[in-house]
């Protein structure tokens, strides 16, 4: 009566190739393509953006090369910019403007690290600014997720806040901040352009976490209440999860935002040391050397590229909550 039932089984596990430990090294496997797709579609991502630079270059130079010296000029308007080494210096002289030194003295540093040291100090500002705007950001979330009323009043103000033009109100801040003294603590000029990035910063960071507040399924939230579950237990356990895939994103934007703040900012205020500041210096000497004022521009898409970038160690923390996401 074994051996009949033993006859009886083999064939089962026979039925797929190898029985049960054929099928179990069967998903090991089935494991491994999901991972090289991912790998690939990363590569192929990469591949992609780098193939975009390449055409970008591929156009300036082609239209450095054919386009007339005085740019396209339709009547007595020019629509598209000279094609002179003064409007348009060659690409690999931008470049290798970055390995030369800043300055005809003997002990200037090169370009591109006079470049580093001021996107660093302006990185450093949009952190600050970015960790300022997520709080509030949340917070504001928090508020108008958790009453209706709020969310009607505070949310056309939110909207309504980011049509106020920066450049004009960096200055204001400054002025106001220098007015702030409290006991020994006296404001700083780096916290005026970081309160402006936070400015920046708050509101796709809101908009993002609000919406995935809300995002729970009413099926859910009715079964937390069947648990007993209170307000912060559904909060930790059902809300904030879901809210992974749109607020994700919103961080990125909400980064790069702090970016653009800081580096307008900089220029608002007048504030040294920054790759704002920079801008505007090598801006007033291209005339004499037009290939160093495209040092700091660069810097400034690289320090975008990797203030949004760092939020990606985020996405690879909270990687099991983030099936898909959302745009903001």
């Amino acid at each position: 009566m074994t051996d009949l039932r033993e006859r009886e089984i083999e064939p089962a596990a026979d039925a797929v190739p190898g029985g049960v430990p054929g099928g179990i090294r069967r998903a090991g496997r089935a494991g491994r393509p999901g991972r090289s797709r991912h790998a690939g579609r990363t590569a192929a991502a990469w591949a992609w953006g780098l193939a975009g630079i390449v055409v970008i270059a591929l156009i300036w130079e082609a239209y450095k090369a054919l386009a007339p010296a005085d740019g396209v000029v339709v009547g007595e308007t020019r629509i598209l910019p000279r094609s002179t080494d003064l409007a348009m210096p060659h690409v690999w002289d931008m470049f290798a403007r970055l390995g030369e030194p800043v300055t005809s003295a003997p002990t200037a540093q090169p370009l591109w690290a006079v470049v580093l040291l001021a996107a660093l100090t302006t990185l450093g500002i949009a952190a600050a600014g970015w960790l300022v705007g997520v709080v509030v950001g949340i917070g504001l979330a928090l508020v108008m997720q958790r009453w209706r009323i709020a969310e009607w009043g505070l949310l056309p103000w939110i909207v309504l806040s980011q049509t106020v033009p920066l450049i004009a109100f960096a200055p204001v801040v400054k002025s106001w901040g220098s007015r702030v003294e409290i006991g020994s603590f006296e404001w700083q000029d780096w916290m005026s352009v970081a309160l402006i990035a936070s400015y920046l910063a708050f509101f796709p960071i809101a908009i993002g976490a609000l919406k995935g507040l809300q995002s729970p399924d009413r099926i859910h939230t009715e079964l937390m209440q069947t648990y007993a579950a209170g307000y912060w237990q559904t909060l930790a356990k059902l809300r904030f999860p879901a809210a992974v895939p749109y607020l994700l994103p919103a961080l990125r934007l909400g980064a790069a935002n702090a970016v653009i703040g800081a580096v307008v900012a900089e220029v608002s205020t007048g504030l040294q040391g920054g790759i704002g500041r920079i801008l505007i210096q090598f801006a007033g000497q291209a005339s004499g050397d037009p290939a160093k004022a495209w040092g700091p521009i660069f810097g400034a898409i690289l320090l975008g590229l990797v203030a949004a970038g760092s939020v990606a160690v985020l996405g690879v923390i909270l990687k099991n909550y983030r099936r898909t996401e959302e745009s903001a």
